[in-house]
Parts: C-alpha cells; sequence; structure tokens
C-alpha cells in the first residue's frame, strides 16, 4: 500500500494544486458564489467516485493480463479477444495504440503542469518572487531528467513515505478549513452536481475541461498494477487517498464560501501564513514524485511497444539488478527533457498548461473503456446487455469529458492531439513497414529447406563452432548465411535458425520459452519466446537450453550472423511513398540488435543487404 501510495497515486494526489483553482478561471465564465463553489466542490467529489472508485479501482483493475495492468496490457487482451475479426483486431489496435499515444503527450505534461503548479506557491508568500517561478521550475525539471540514468531504485524508497505524508497534509488542511464552514458538506449530495452543471448551460463544456484536471493521473492505477497488485492499490485509494482528496476539496471549498477572493490560489491559501513554506517545499517534492511515475510509465510503454512490434529497437538500460521493471530509456528521455522544457516556457503557467493537459488523459480513458467493452464481451463471455450497461455509462462519461476538454483545443489543446496522432503513424507505418519487409525477404530468399538440400553435398569446410543465424522468418534462408557461404567458402559444426517472438501477455515461462527443431543434418530452428515485458536476453535464453533442453553449445565457442537490411523506398509498394521514407529512416536508425538482445559484441559479425519495398 505504502509504494502504490508513492507511485501510483503521486499524479492524481497533486491535483488539488491545481483542479479547483482552474474551475473558477475567469475563462470558465463561473464565478465564487457560495451556490457555485458547492456545485464545483460536489462535481469534483463525484468525478472521483464515479471515474476513479467506480470505473477504475472495481471495473477496469479487474481486467488484468497475468497481473499486469496498463493500455498496452488491455490492449494485448482485447486482440486477443478478437483475434477470430480481422476488422475488429485492427479497430482494437488503433485504438489501443492511440491511448498508448496519448500518454506520451500526458508524460510531457504531467511534469511541466505537477512543478510548476507547485513552485507557483512562491507568489503565495511574497508577490515579489514570481519572476523567480519559471527559472526555479526549469532547473528542477533539468535536474528531475539528469537523474533518471541513475534509477529510481534510491528515489523509489522515498515515494510512499513522503506520498503518505501529502495525503495526511491536504487531509489535515482540508478538515482545519471544514470545521470552519461545515456548510460545505452538502456538497457531498450529487443533486449539487447536477443542478450546477445543469445552470452552465451552453458553457458547462468549459467547466467540464477544468473539473476533469481532479482526475489526471487515474491512468497509473491500472498501469502499475502488476508492480503492486489489485488489493494493494484498491486499500490505497480508498483508506488513504480518497478520503484524503475528499476531505481537501471539501477545505478549499470552505475557505471559497469565506474568501472568494482566494480563487487565485486556493490550495496555498488554505495553510495558515506560518506553514506556507513548509507547504511549498512539500508541494514540490510531491510533484517531482507525480513527474517520475509518469516518466517511468512513458519508459515501460515504449519497452513495451518495442517488443509488440510497434516502435523500433531503441537502446534500454536496466537500472537495478532485482527489478527488470525499472529501465531507462536515454533516447525517450532525451525527448521528454526538451518537449518539457519548451512546453513550459511556452505555455508560462500552470492555468495555460492546465488548457493543454485534460485532452490526452481524457482520450486514453476513452480508449480504455472501449478496450474494456471487448474484453468483457468477448474474453469473460458476459451478455451483450449486461457488457453494454457495464461500459456505456462510463463510455458517455468519458465522451462528455473529452467534448469538455476539446473546447480548449485552440487554447492549447492541439499539443496533446497533434503529438498522440504522429507517434500513432510512426506506430502504424512501422509495424505496417516491418509487415512489408517480411514479406519482401520471403519472396526473393529460397525457401530454408531447399537451400538446405542443395549445399548438402558442396563439400564445403567444416570448422568446428557453432553459428547462430537470427532471423525473422525461420522458413527462408537467411541471408547472413548465403553471404557466408559465398564469401567465405566454409561451414559451421552446428547452425542455428534463431527466432524470437514476442507474445501478447506480459510474461512467458521459462519452460515455455525455447522450442528446438532439428530441421537438416547441422541445422536446427531454435525459437525464443518472451512476454512483451520479459528482458529480451538471447545469451541467458541459449544458456537454460544448453542446461534444459539438452543443446549442446559453447557460447564463448560460438558466432551470432546478423542480416542488417537497408530499406529502399519505392513508388506503387505497400505504403505511400512518403509513409515508406519514414520507415526507411526508422529502420537506419533503429537501435542495435546485438545490445537489444544482449549478445556479446566480439562474436557478431554483421552482413548488409538491400531491400526494395
Amino acid at each position: 500500500m505504502l509504494g502504490a501510495l508513492g507511485v501510483v497515486y503521486g499524479d492524481i494526489g497533486t491535483s488539488p494544486l491545481y483542479a479547483l483553482k482552474e474551475t473558477f478561471n475567469p475563462s470558465t465564465g463561473v464565478t465564487p458564489t457560495p451556490d457555485h463553489v458547492i456545485g464545483a466542490v460536489s462535481a469534483i467529489i463525484w468525478l472521483l467516485t464515479l471515474v476513479v472508485s467506480i470505473k477504475y479501482v472495481f471495473l477496469i483493475l479487474r481486467a488484468d493480463n497475468r497481473g499486469e495492468g496498463g493500455i498496452m496490457a488491455l490492449l494485448a487482451l482485447a486482440s486477443a479477444a478478437v483475434k477470430d475479426s480481422p476488422r475488429l483486431q485492427a479497430l482494437v489496435f488503433v485504438v489501443g495504440c492511440f491511448g498508448a499515444c496519448l500518454f506520451f503527450g500526458e508524460s510531457i505534461l504531467t511534469p511541466a503542469i505537477s512543478v510548476l503548479s507547485a513552485v507557483e506557491g512562491l507568489e503565495v508568500i511574497e508577490p515579489a518572487f514570481a519572476p523567480l517561478v519559471m527559472p526555479i521550475a526549469l532547473v528542477i525539471l533539468v535536474l528531475l531528467f539528469a537523474i533518471q540514468k541513475y534509477g529510481t531504485a534510491l528515489v523509489g524508497r522515498f515515494f510512499g513515505p513522503v506520498i503518505l505524508l501529502w495525503f495526511v497534509v491536504i487531509g489535515v488542511i482540508g478538515f482545519y478549513q471544514l470545521v470552519q464552514s461545515p456548510g460545505i458538506l452538502v456538497a457531498l449530495d450529487p443533486q449539487h452536481a447536477y443542478f450546477f452543471l445543469l445552470e452552465r448551460g451552453p458553457k458547462v463544456l468549459l467547466v467540464i475541461g477544468a473539473l476533469v484536471l481532479a482526475v489526471t493521473g487515474v491512468e497509473a492505477l491500472y498501469a502499475d498494477m502488476g508492480h503492486f497488485g489489485r488489493r494493494a492499490i484498491r486499500l490505497a485509494w480508498l483508506l488513504v487517498a480518497y478520503p484524503a482528496l475528499i476531505l481537501n476539496y471539501l477545505g478549499q471549498g470552505a475557505l471559497l464560501m469565506r474568501q472568494p477572493q482566494a480563487t487565485e490560489n486556493p490550495f496555498f491559501l488554505s495553510f495558515p501564513d506560518a506553514l506556507l513554506i513548509p507547504a511549498v517545499a512539500l508541494a514540490t517534492l510531491a510533484t517531482v514524485i507525480a513527474s517520475q511515475a509518469t516518466i517511468s510509465g512513458a519508459y515501460s510503454a515504449t519497452q513495451q511497444a518495442i517488443q509488440l512490434g510497434f516502435l523500433p529497437r531503441m537502446r534500454i538500460v536496466y537500472t537495478s539488478a532485482k527489478e527488470a521493471g525499472q529501465i531507462y530509456v536515454p533516447f525517450v528521455n532525451g525527448l521528454l527533457l526538451v518537449s518539457v522544457l519548451v512546453v513550459t516556457t511556452a505555455f508560462g503557467s500552470s492555468s495555460a498548461l492546465a488548457h493543454a493537459y485534460g485532452v490526452s488523459v481524457t482520450m486514453t480513458m476513452m480508449c480504455s473503456t472501449l478496450l474494456t467493452f471487448f474484453v468483457v464481451r468477448m474474453s469473460w463471455r458476459y451478455g451483450l446487455a449486461l457488457t453494454l450497461a457495464s461500459t456505456a455509462f462510463f463510455f458517455s462519461l468519458d465522451a462528455m469529458l473529452v467534448a469538455g476538454c476539446l473546447s480548449k483545443i485552440f487554447h492549447g489543446g492541439w499539443f496533446p492531439l497533434t503529438l498522440g496522432l504522429f507517434v500513432l503513424l510512426l506506430m502504424m507505418t512501422w509495424k505496417r513497414g516491418r509487415e512489408l519487409l517480411v514479406k519482401k525477404i520471403r519472396e526473393g530468399d529460397p525457401d530454408l529447406r531447399l537451400f538446405l538440400e542443395q549445399i548438402r553435398d558442396a563439400g564445403l569446410p567444416v570448422i568446428d563452432r557453432t553459428a547462430i543465424y537470427l532471423v525473422s522468418d525461420p522458413t527462408t534462408a537467411p541471408q547472413a548465411l548465403m553471404h557466408n557461404i559465398k564469401h567465405n567458402m566454409v561451414m559451421h559444426r552446428q547452425n542455428l535458425i534463431l527466432t524470437v517472438r514476442y507474445e501478447q501477455r506480459p510474461w512467458v515461462p521459462f519452460h515455455e520459452r525455447i522450442r528446438i527443431t532439428p530441421i537438416a543434418e547441422n541445422f536446427s530452428e531454435i525459437s525464443i519466446t518472451f512476454g512483451f515485458k520479459d528482458t529480451p536476453d538471447v545469451p541467458n535464453a541459449l544458456e537454460y537450453a544448453r542446461e534444459w533442453h539438452g543443446l549442446e553449445i559453447d557460447l564463448f565457442a560460438t558466432s551470432y550472423f546478423l542480416s542488417r537490411e537497408t530499406v529502399v523506398p519505392s513508388t506503387g509498394g505497400g505504403m505511400p511513398k512518403w509513409r515508406e521514407e519514414i520507415f526507411a529512416s526508422m529502420s537506419r536508425n533503429a537501435g542495435s540488435v546485438v545490445s537489444y538482445f544482449n549478445i556479446p559484441t566480439n562474436q557478431v559479425i554483421e552482413l548488409g543487404t538491400r531491400v526494395l519495398i
């Protein structure tokens, strides 16, 4: 529970810094009258109840993929559920990938708005500090991304206690304000939320776009289920996070009922003057933790997308000897840092960032609801009426939240949407390009078994070593094998045609991971299967095959032969030429298969070939 508090609830736990404040932003047209304050607080409370408590904690957390959660795990579940319908499977892939792409936009906006909103507390302490807010926020963000390469294990030790302290403090401060104006308790009645929203008329979407900030970070509940388990996440929400958030929003409402002018920053103004400096310090720590969880989530989403075939290989650094999930992706880290600094500087304030923030969150929530429908209906085999009843209400709620955020599309909401669509284009281009590449290789290369029959009596000299040929299609003769025979005119004593596959489940047990099939004298096909959260270590898998499957191999007397394909775009191919150019560029810049599969570099022979797609 303590770990779940630190990682899972950091983002949603820091939403009180800006959610109610933005609800009374002049752009929404809501004035801080007692009725409006009660209605706004009631709307936030019931949004937390419906979206977080009921939808995520009680419904979506049930849809685990062998204990793992997150949009990619849900995509794998939904895809398996509709595997007999190619059209539905294509739809599921697009929806799931778009939801994952939007998460990258959230990974940029969360550090920016969280850190900036915390540092803006300096303006409450002393208005003269206003010019220092941006430089301090930028320095904190640079330091945050600079420490990523050292891993999160050391800092993670303090996540739980700090966020627990944060929830205790905001709950106590909320209660302190509440006892001074207990009339705010009527906000617990959902009727006030209903009439508040009804009264807004055509401007209701502007208000919803602000209210949705109260549930930002909700996807972390599902994404981190594999780290802490469903029970710990549920208990941490129900016993700590939910009560503390309700108390704090009630407390901010109580303050606004007495001091309407406190809409400038109701969170920090809830604190007595003597506690303002500690409050800003604690808020900064809490927002850094909230940002850290989102950044780590971006690394994990990238790794899963690579292993599901939606992104090219990238260098992945494992920062812990004990926890495989603690990783660092240098390319993604650099890209996020530059993007966060640009966004923070360009928007200039947490209020301006709030206009962009909700779009990616709500659309990801909608994608999760759509995927959950297919899981509930086709995997769990619930009746259509019950499935619709369990998902249609939440889809309608998500649609309303999306509509509210899209009302801010010209005020910054375009940014995460554009970013999400761009990443989706890259994902779809890479997946389609790989399909075309494998098809072309299959068409151009001879059948493996036929090729082996042709060279069987060639009288080639045999050297007493093992050759491993890494291929994507084991049915055709590897280019590296043909080049080796053509140029070196030798045959190895043992030849393994090795294929690495990924399944749409998070983990593959060791006893299911290896399959060895003899195909000719001195030749065997070996298939290694990983889950999308497994660490793809080929030498380690071969060592397991030697010990448990009787594979006769000396890993120190083994050569790895790789084929590096140079993609050549063409007119009239399987994709428009501009997409083929993008795929060719991604292919050229893809990370090394050697480091990705942890293959010793001094045992690798790489041979190139050009492929026209």
